[in-house]
């Protein structure tokens, strides 16, 4: 099939797309978030928490889609009583930065902003919950955007609203605390 005088055939169009959109899927699934302090699923360390000296943990990404021009972490916990509760939120980070050295929410993030947590603070609030074990998820998006166009301290829903239909990609790492 293929050789000289043969008729080449092409892939219909929807198989086409197909295999397009497989490809795809299989180039966001390389894009990945850890942190060197803990593993996916695992225990946060005290250090990282109200427990201890509340510092941000160190995270490191990598395969992040070819057309990343910024991202955006979110740092939550859906176990907390009231409701998904905020702990951190930084946005307009740069696409060629791949990593938060520990502290980096005090100590400062090029060119990133960070907004209001739900502790009503700008920047990191560890982990703390009332009682019982509670899950953080760590969600890194890629957007399609340089900014998402507020200023440093925006809320949630403020930097949500502005990077609807520009997420390009997202990657999560999971911790836990108990007190």
């Amino acid at each position: 099939m293929g050789g000289v005088g043969e008729e080449r055939r092409s892939l219909p169009p929807t198989l086409t797309e197909a295999v397009h959109g497989l490809v795809l899927l299989a180039m966001a699934a390389a894009f990945g978030l850890g942190s060197p302090a803990f593993k996916d699923g695992g225990p946060i360390p005290g250090r990282f928490t109200c427990a201890g000296a509340d510092v941000s943990p160190p995270l490191a990404w990598s395969g992040a889609p070819e057309t990343t021009r910024s991202f955006v972490l979110v740092m939550d916990d859906p176990d907390a009583p009231g409701g998904t509760f905020l702990h951190w939120l930084v946005y307009d980070v740069p696409p060629g930065l791949r990593q938060l050295a520990e502290d980096a929410s005090r100590r400062g993030i090029a060119a990133a902003r960070q907004g209001r947590n739900d502790f009503g603070r700008t920047g990191y609030g560890g982990p703390c919950p009332p009682s019982g074990t509670h899950h953080y998820f760590f969600r890194l998006k890629a957007l399609d955007v340089g900014t998402v166009g507020v200023k440093p301290g925006a809320t949630r829903d403020e930097v949500e609203r502005r990077m609807q239909g520009h997420v390009v990609g997202e990657a999560t790492l999971t911790g836990t605390f108990a007190k």
